[in-house]
């Protein structure tokens, strides 16, 4: 284990201690990141005996002091103290700060518990870990006992039945804690702890505290049973569920919180794959399109994004049935946020309803929705158009693509365009090249044009994209011509632009194409009045010399064309044109060599 500098160099415990008792935050916090390196300095004896009881005295400090030294403690520390033997002794320290105030250094302190949990002997967790269990869970202020819940899953699993059977009844109180915080902590760590009892005990023990908990009056401590469902559902078979937690599954999706609501739609789907398909027919068809009814938009828009995970467990004619009607009540619904939601999802159902019923149903949908005045909406719609494209064909949707990306593309908001950009490789590779040609070739030049720089850097790599959909010789028809043709334009935007593109797409062209179509242009624009544009030209260069030069054929271009240029460039009056072309001269020797 290397410390990262001699053990000659550590200041001993004494000098420690002296820096954590500085009144000097930093110095303190500084010490702390020491530790393991001090600790290897001292030798796991003095670091047993001299170190560890005084870092558990060393709990009245700033929260962000006992935060580093919470995480500090669960970073295989035990090897610096004689290895696993021994690690039971870290726990003493992490108990204190299990305890403290501030919850970002309490959450530390468990989950490095947790973490040393993991390297104890059962005797170490019988002896150890269960009696500090017991002490948090007693304590009398509610943070110990909120940090407590988080300690029995990692250890229950490890220890003897009779211990078991304490660990359950200890944490039912904790699910009955008078403080809502303790509550809330048992809710959160009550799935995890379930999935190791067994199933009696599933049923007689969890299923108590998860129906007190899911019954709660705080709205804080209901919304994290719903993960509590899932993980006791999973414990059971459709049966026992339908016996034992229908009743629970109605109350959540129904609860007068639309938070507890949300949950349940956020994770309706896990909820589904676990139950089994004959109680999503019978009972959770009818929640789910509850929810997508929701009067909340946020339970909405949580719903909206479920929908093709759910369909699948359907039969077609229940998705026309039941889903596709609120689908489309969904698509004039008046959130946005809902509306987006719903199209980033909707495409997933053309494949489960194939061809002639996404026809039918789902593509007038798609179509009004590209025409949503919500820039999103439309995103969200083109940017899954492949899971339709595949279904129905493309043909069936340009007609109403074509405007909703003109509008996408000359949208004020600059990230708006940037997105469809990304996009456009996509639908390139969906459209052909002739619809391409024709309705979209332009329009990717013109944003080699814009006003915004990430629009331009956006639009150059989108060319380089396009030349590996479609090909070299594509690009040299399509894409060559007019970039090579913008060298000449009196504005210097776009001289710029010609030497950027032609920087980021030469790698995915051939060194026939540069030396017939490129290159003249770029060294023409190396004697540009810009100094920014003679300098990109420089960088430009550089760029072609190490893409080509690994051939004899690129080396010789090198040699003739680019180093007599650049030879001129080092002289430049600019200093910046002079930096890179002194580099670019260097790596086109280099690679000429």
């Amino acid at each position: 284990m290397d410390p990262g500098f001699s053990v000659d160099d550590i200041a001993p415990i004494a000098i420690l201690m002296d820096e954590l008792r500085s009144e000097d935050v930093q110095l303190r916090l500084n010490a702390i990141h020491r530790i393991s390196t001090i600790a290897l300095a001292l030798g796991p004896d003095r670091a047993r005996n001299e170190l560890i009881p005084f870092l558990q005295d060393s709990v009245d400090d700033e929260d962000e002091v006992l935060l580093a030294l919470a995480e500090e403690l669960g970073r295989n520390f035990e090897e610096y103290i004689g290895g696993s033997e021994y690690a039971h002794l870290l726990l003493g320290p992490l108990e204190n700060l299990s305890a403290v105030e501030e919850t970002l250094v309490r959450d530390k302190a468990t989950e490095s518990i947790t973490k040393v949990s993991a390297v104890l002997s059962q005797a170490q967790i019988e002896q150890f870990y269960i009696p500090l269990v017991h002490r948090l869970s007693r304590g009398e202020w509610f943070t110990s006992r909120t940090s407590s819940c988080a300690l029995y899953a990692p250890v229950y699993d490890k220890v003897a039945p009779p211990l078991q059977d304490e660990l359950r009844r200890s944490f039912a109180t904790l699910g009955s804690d008078d403080t809502p915080m303790v509550r809330r902590a048992a809710a959160k760590w009550l799935g995890p702890l379930v999935k190791k009892y067994s199933k009696q005990h599933v049923l007689t023990d969890g299923l108590v505290i998860y129906r007190r908990l899911q019954s709660d009056d705080q709205d804080s401590v209901r919304l994290l049973t719903v993960e509590d469902l899932i993980a006791i559902a999973q414990q059971l078979t459709p049966a026992e569920v339908k016996d034992q937690l229908l009743k629970q599954i109605k109350q959540t999706v129904s609860d007068k919180s639309w938070r507890v609501r949300y949950m349940a739609a956020t994770h309706f789907n896990e909820l589904a794959d676990t139950v089994g398909q004959e109680l999503v027919r019978e009972e959770l068809i009818a929640h789910y399109v509850q929810l997508l009814k929701d009067n909340e938009a946020e339970v909405r828009t949580a719903a909206a994004g479920q929908i093709p995970g759910f369909a699948k467990l359907l039969e077609k004619e229940v998705i026309l049935a039941r889903i596709v009607p609120c689908v489309r009540d969904l698509c004039q619904d008046t959130s946005q946020h809902v509306r987006a939601a719903l199209a980033n999802q909707i495409s997933g159902l053309a494949p489960l309803l194939e061809k002639d019923a996404t026809i039918e149903h789902l593509l007038p949908l798609f179509l009004h929705l590209l025409k949503d005045e919500f820039p999103e909406v439309r995103l969200n719609i083109i940017s899954k158009l492949e899971q339709v494209n595949s279904v129905i064909g493309i043909e069936l949707l340009s007609e109403s693509l074509l405007p909703a990306i003109v509008e996408l593309a000359e949208d004020k908001s600059w990230r708006v365009r940037q997105a469809i950009i990304e996009y456009i490789p996509l639908l390139a590779n969906q459209l052909g090249k002739p619809f391409f040609d024709e309705q979209l070739g332009n329009l990717c030049m013109s944003w080699l044009g814009d006003t915004v720089f990430s629009i331009r850097e956006a639009a150059t790599l989108n060319l380089k994209k396009l030349t590996e959909v479609f090909g070299v010789e594509w690009a040299k028809v399509q894409i060559v011509p007019r970039v090579v043709g913008m060298g000449q334009h009196p504005n210097y935007l776009y001289r710029m632009t010609t030497v950027q593109a032609i920087s980021t797409i030469a790698s995915s062209l051939t060194l026939d194409i540069v030396r017939g179509e490129i290159l003249d242009t770029l060294l023409q624009l190396s004697a540009d009045p810009i100094p920014n544009i003679r300098f990109n030209v420089a960088k430009a260069l550089e760029v072609l010399a190490t893409t080509f030069g690994d051939t004899a054929e690129g080396r010789q271009l090198v040699l003739q064309k680019i180093v007599p240029v650049l030879e001129q460039q080092k002289n430049d009056q600019d200093a910046d044109v002079r930096f890179f072309a002194v580099r670019a001269l260097q790596k086109a020797h280099e690679v000429a060599a």
